[in-house]
Formats: structure tokens, sequence, C-alpha cells
């Protein structure tokens, strides 16, 4: 079968880069594959970020040839006839965001006409957290030129279900980020990072109001009047950094908080989470997180919200625990009774066993029987 995967890529940064960059090389074992990137992702002023592109190792990915621009509608013409010529059984796209429904739409409507192409939508999102104008209408129009959908979680799918009800998906755990190197021994980690506290957590990626830093911030104050736990927060702001330091002196905590505030660099991030007992992703709404993929790479217990497909990953008192969203008090005591309790050598032991199931060949898998002829009009429910 060949392939070619249409998507955010490496050189340019983030999760779905990493993510469309290991697909890659777990299709490329059994199949032949190529991937396509963009050389404008975004307008600079709809990117709250520093830079669009990755920093620091590159960990073992290769770059993908820079030709999407997803404003021009000539190129998309253009993009378009290049797959056409190459005549690609499965034409892939990760679809996360309906600004990318005009160019991803357009393109997989052109790339298939008068071919055998089929097209395939791996979905972060149906629609996205924070709802802007249009978003029905441009995740319709992508929609409609998919023939088959992956999802990864059981919220993504009842979206997808009731979005799109004929829809030809697969539901499929979201496989592990298994490309930032082994864990490293935690002291060592935390030497690295200067800290010396005997406990701590990790918030980790960008931050924007959905992910409940501050409902952390809430909780580490309770925690912090029993315990002594250093919280590291370490990803780029795409809120305002300032009131979230402005509530960490409110509340007193100056000295129990790391603010590593950017982008880290592929070869950084096992040191962070290395160091962590836990990581802690007090969400207010998600579909899911490749966030807890990560952790779980790195046997690290995950505290969770019960949102979304988070719960689907965590699961309760055996590699974490999962809480109420909005509520800080909860999150607290969920975060004692993980010290309290001495779970973190019985989570990590059971995270090591239940990442197994999140493999890259079991996405493959399901890739490939999308093309099984006695598969056709089938949904798994």
């Amino acid at each position: 079968m060949y392939c070619i995967i249409v998507s955010t890529a490496f050189p340019l940064r983030g999760g779905i880069a990493h993510y469309v960059g290991l697909l890659g090389q777990a299709l490329g074992t059994r199949h032949r594959v190529e991937t396509i990137t963009f050389k404008r992702q975004y307008p600079s002023f709809l990117f709250p970020g520093k830079t669009q592109e990755e920093t620091g190792a590159t960990t073992g990915l290769l770059p993908a040839p820079q030709l999407l621009d997803s404003l021009n509608p000539w190129n998309w013409l253009t993009v378009a006839r290049e797959i056409r010529r190459r005549n690609p059984d499965l034409l892939i796209f990760k679809y996360w965001l309906p600004f990318f429904g005009p160019c991803f739409g357009t393109v997989a409507r052109l790339a298939k006409r008068g071919r055998a192409t089929r097209v395939l939508f791996i979905c972060d999102n149906v629609l996205p957290h924070e709802r802007r104008p249009f978003d029905t209408m441009l995740t319709r129009y992508a929609f409609g030129a998919v023939d088959y959908f992956v999802v990864q979680s059981d919220a993504v799918e009842q979206e997808l279900r009731m979005f799109w009800p004929t829809a030809n998906y697969r539901n499929v755990p979201h496989p592990i980020y298994n490309l930032f190197g082994e864990r490293i021994e935690r002291q060592r980690a935390r030497a690295t990072l200067g800290i010396t506290a005997d406990h701590v957590l990790l918030f980790f990626g960008y931050i924007r109001k959905y992910k409940g830093l501050h409902v952390l911030l809430d909780a580490l104050a309770t925690v912090r009047r029993e315990l002594d736990v250093t919280l590291v927060v370490a990803g780029e702001f795409y809120d305002d950094e300032t009131a979230y330091r402005d509530h960490v002196r409110k509340l007193g905590l100056e000295q129990s908080v790391v603010f590593q505030s950017q982008y880290l660099p592929n070869d950084q991030v096992r040191i962070y989470f290395s160091a962590a007992d836990a990581v802690v992703l007090p969400y207010l709404s998600a579909t899911q997180s490749g966030i807890a993929q990560i952790a779980y790479n790195f046997d690290t217990p995950v505290i969770v919200t019960q949102v979304g497909g988070l719960a689907e990953v965590v699961h309760d008192n055996r590699t974490g625990f999962v809480v109420p969203p909005h509520d800080p008090d909860a999150l607290a005591q969920a975060i004692l009774r993980f010290y309290r309790d001495g779970k973190q050598r019985v989570f990590s032991d059971a995270v090591r066993q239940e990442k197994v199931k999140y493999s890259w060949d079991a996405l493959v898998s399901t890739v490939e029987s999308f093309m099984d002829p006695s598969s056709q009009g089938t949904r798994e429910q």
C-alpha cells in the first residue's frame, strides 16, 4: 500500500508533528509512506507561540517536504495535483482544527478525483475545545471529502457519531509517544533541573484556560498546608502568563512553583517526566490528551479530571487518580492520597502493564483494515 500523510510534521513542532512522525515510521515498516507538511501552517496572528518550528535534537524524525500553504487556495491546487500525480492508495490527514477544513477538504477532493485513492482522517477532535464562528461549517466541508475516520477515544467517537452519523470509522487507542528517549534516574533529573524537593508534580504542555492550571494552583495551596510539594509548570503560555504568576504570588506559592515557560525541545522532555512523581492534567474540558501518552512512555502515573477521554486512559486508583473538574479540593485530596498511601510505585507498575495496549502496531493494523475490501461499509461500535 502506498500512503501519503498530509499534516503538520517535523521540522514543524508540537505533539501532532511528533505523532505524524511516529505514524510514518510505524506505517513505513509495512508500506510505502511519504509525508507532506506545511510551508505556512498558521498566519502569525493566529499563532500565540514563539516559533512554529522544532528546536533542539530531532530524536530520529526526518523532515517532511514543506509544500502546503494553509491560506493559499492556488497552492492547494498545486499540492493536490502533485498528490494526484503520485496516485497513493490512501491519503491520510491528521485533523484537529476547523481552520484547516478548507485546505484539507479541497486537497482531498481534488487529489482523489478520478483516482482509486481513499481519504482517511485521524481526528484529535471533531470540534475544538474553544469554539469559533464557522467551526461547524468548515468541519462539514472537510468531512465531506473523507472515506474513513480514526478516533482515539470514546469521547471523540461520540462526537463523530453525532456530527457525522454516516462515518465509516474505527476507534483505536492513542499510541504512546516513544520518541523522547529512556527515563533517567529521578534524582539525576531533579538535579539537572535544580530541584531539591522530595515531592515533585508536573504540569506539562502549552497553557490555556481549559487546561485548568489555575485549579491546580488552588489545589496546591491546600496540599502545601500538609505536605511540601513542588509543582513544575513546563510549557509555553498561550494565555496571559502574568495572570498565573500573580495567582501564584497571591496564594503564597512562590517557593513551590517552578515555571519553565517555553516550548521544550525533544531532548529535554524526558528530564521533566523523569523528575516527576506524577503528572497532573486538571483539564476543564477535553476530548483526549497526548500528555498522558508521554507520561505512560516514562511509566509516570497521571492524575486527571473526569472530562472527555482522559479517564479512558487513566484508570482511577490503578494508574493514577480521576477527580471531578473545577474542583481544587478534590484534586488536592487526590494528590495528598497519592503521597500518603505511597501510590507512586504501585501506579508506575500498573502503567508499565497498561501501556502495552497503546501500540503503534495496533494503529497501523487499524489503518490497514480500511483497505481490506471485506471491511467496506462497516463501523466499529
